[in-house]
Formats: structure tokens, sequence, C-alpha cells
């Protein structure tokens, strides 16, 4: 059931889809008796677009998820394992051309590029399964073979695994497959953003990693003043919001080991 609430809920609570619920709304109700209360939610949801699309919101809310874990210091030395999460492949898109295609996440691949080669005697998962909402799509995993040997990595080095659908699975799996063993140092590798959610997760399930932050979509610092880039401002609150709908809702269902996990 949270699985479907994930994917369906969620989405309606996204500031844009709100905004234009609200809209479509007032409107409807303009042409009843109760215009009043349409003309009112009508004026409401020009006023949220507004707000929405002018002033950064986006990437303030994005910049304190983003900067919760600093980047990995390689000083601490060689991690015994590595588990990089899915969500930078887009399977349907690579089924459709025959190749893998990455999203504006493909730091989590780079990432084993990176790390294979500097830490040749670790071992490295990657777990992404099929987080479609009818689970009839193929995994995210069995994309990655043939980016390893165009970054000439030996497959046998990445244990792939391929049944998790979202954060609270990649754990769980992860940790099957992981079998850490008591003062190992295990890297986890995700998107920055993501990473607060995804620590929460594995510390959940016992699983004690450190984090490898990567693909971030803000710099350090960032703006507060509006602008007329409506659309990206828009589209930056949506991805924000979405990452902390999904942070709040696992940490009340006990999915994370704290609503905001730090360092």
């Amino acid at each position: 059931m949270f699985f479907i609430l994930s994917k369906t809920v969620a989405l309606l609570l996204v500031p844009s889809n709100l905004i234009a619920i609200i809209g479509v709304a007032g409107l409807l109700l303009m042409a009843t008796r109760w215009r009043r209360a349409g003309r009112r939610l009508t004026i409401a949801a020009g006023v949220l677009l507004a707000v929405a699309g002018l002033f950064p919101l986006g990437p303030i809310l994005n910049h304190t998820l983003e900067s919760r874990f600093p980047p990995w210091d390689p000083a601490r030395g060689a991690p015994d394992g590595i588990v990089v999460l899915g969500g930078a492949i887009l399977p349907k898109l690579s089924l459709d051309y025959g190749m893998p295609a990455v999203s504006g996440d493909a730091g989590r691949i780079l990432a084993i590029a990176r790390l294979a080669r500097a830490y040749p005697k670790a071992r490295i998962i990657y777990s992404g399964g099929d987080p479609s909402l009818l689970g009839n799509k193929p995994a995210e995993a069995q994309f990655l073979m043939p980016l390893l040997d165009d970054f000439g990595i030996a497959r046998d080095r990445v244990t792939l695994e391929s049944r998790s659908r979202n954060t609270a699975e990649n754990a769980v799996y992860s940790k099957e497959i992981a079998r850490p063993k008591p003062g190992e140092r295990w890297l986890l590798v995700t998107s920055a953003q993501h990473m607060p959610r995804a620590v929460g997760c594995f510390r959940r399930v016992g699983f004690a990693v450190e984090a490898y932050p990567v693909a971030w979509h803000g710099g350090r610092k960032i703006g507060y003043w509006p602008s007329l880039r409506i659309a990206g401002n828009l589209s930056r609150l949506d991805n924000a919001a979405n990452a902390w709908i999904g942070l709040f809702a696992y940490w009340l269902t006990g999915r994370t080991s704290a609503l905001l996990p730090s360092p």
C-alpha cells in the first residue's frame, strides 16, 4: 500500500499539481452558485503560481538536503564495499533505443567508474529494480553492464540487486547481499538531494554506511532574489518538494531513523 500511495498521492502533492488543482476547482466553481468561493480559489492559485514561479523556493529547499552530508573524504582510507543506488538509468528509454539512457543523476553511474579504479579490492553493489507503479518494466540494474564495458570495468566487479522498487527496499536487499561484517566500512553512493533519506533507510535496517553524495543540482551558495525563470523555478520546487514529501513519509512510516538524518 505504501508503494502505491508513494506513486499516486505524492504526485498530487507537488506544488505545480496542487496549484493546478486549486485553479481548475476555482474555475469550475465559478460556473455554479459557489462562484465567490471559485473566485477566491482562482485568485489563490494565481498568487501561489506567482510566488512559486518568481521566487527560488526550490533551490532553498534543495540546498538544505544537498548540504546535509559533505563530500566524502578519501583521507579516511579505502572502503571495504560500495553500494550505489539506482535512479540514474532510464529503463524505458534504454529499452526503446537499445542502449543505456541516463538521467540528470548520472553522477551515480560515474562514481562507479571512479571508485572501482580507486579501490580495486572494494566490493560494489548496484541496487536498482523496477520503480514503476505496475511493476511491468525492466529493472534498471539490467542496463548497467554495457556501461561497465564502456568504462573498462570487469562485469564481475559489480553485483546487481534488481528487486528493490524504492529507497527502503534498496537498504533491505543491499544488506542481504553485502552481509557487512563488524568493522567493515561501506560507502553509500546516491544523489546529494537523496542522501538524507537513503542514509536514514540504511541506518533503520542496521547497515552502517558512509555518505558519498554525488550529482548536486545546486551550488554551495544560493540566491534569494526573485527572477523571471518561472518554468525553472517551478520545476526545481516540484523536485525539492517531492524529495521532502518522500523524506517525511518515510519518517512517518518508520522507514528512516530520523526525519532529517545527519552525518
